[in-house]
């Protein structure tokens, strides 16, 4: 039983592991996607006896916030952070947070949307009025030649974050979020770059080696659980027959 359940937790994370990186796989031509990594840690079984036995416990995956390739469309309403950062965005709940995908899309009253959430800009939504030219700066400042022709308005200022990385977390919704629960500041140090989008940061040579390499330790621990069942059977006969 004491091998039966060692391999047992072996394999739930190597399951576990498996989900992570075909989600990551799934996700490769998601824009603004980061991969997840796995984390598993092992606790040591207290009891009588010595100190040999350890199982494995899965620890909350982890977020690789390497930056992705940008990749060049042309579209005025792309966007994509140069170097660190993140976009603010507003969730249908009417909680604020953060994402690095940058494909903007505008509804019929001109309101701005990443993914079905609100950008967030100088503390509201952005929202463009009907326009014949749109412009936005590297600081996130959105500007519009009005539809006719006219002068130059400045529409708002999209806020741009700079939390460090190790204070963000990814919800299930793929957002990032504050491990606090707050609210990131405007950052001036977060520069944009209209036209282009931020592409995946997976890897697929690296997340399909790792995924065999997984599959063959979930296979090795599979095994095991049967020699364990055997043994036990073995196990069982002696004693039937003592």
């Amino acid at each position: 039983m004491k091998l039966l359940y060692t391999a047992l937790s072996g394999a739930e994370q190597s399951q576990t592991a498996m989900n992570i990186r075909a989600n990551n796989l799934a996700n490769i031509n998601t824009n603004g996607f980061k991969a997840d990594l796995d984390r598993a840690v092992a606790y040591k079984i207290e009891g009588v006896g010595y100190e040999t036995r350890y199982l494995s416990q899965g620890a909350q995956s982890t977020t690789n916030f390497a930056a992705g390739d940008l990749e060049h469309t042309g579209r005025k309403l792309d966007i994509a952070i140069q170097g660190e950062g993140f976009i603010s965005v507003q969730m249908p709940s009417g909680a604020e947070a953060y994402t690095r995908a940058g494909s903007m899309t505008l509804d019929s009253e001109g309101r701005a949307f990443i993914n079905g959430n609100a950008v967030v800009a100088d503390g509201a939504q952005l929202t463009l009025p009907e326009y014949q030219s749109v412009e936005i700066g590297n600081d996130g400042t959105v500007t519009a030649i009005p539809l006719g022709g006219g002068a130059q308005v400045q529409v708002g200022q999209i806020k741009l974050v700079k939390p460090d990385a190790g204070n963000m977390v990814k919800g299930q919704d793929g957002l990032l979020h504050l491990k606090t629960g707050g609210v990131g500041n405007q950052s001036e140090d977060v520069a944009l770059v209209s036209g282009f989008l931020e592409g995946s940061n997976v890897n697929a040579v690296t997340e399909l080696v790792s995924s065999m390499m997984v599959n063959r330790q979930f296979e090795f621990q599979i095994k095991m659980m049967k020699t364990a069942d055997t043994l036990g059977q073995q196990g069982n006969k002696l004693i039937a027959g003592a």
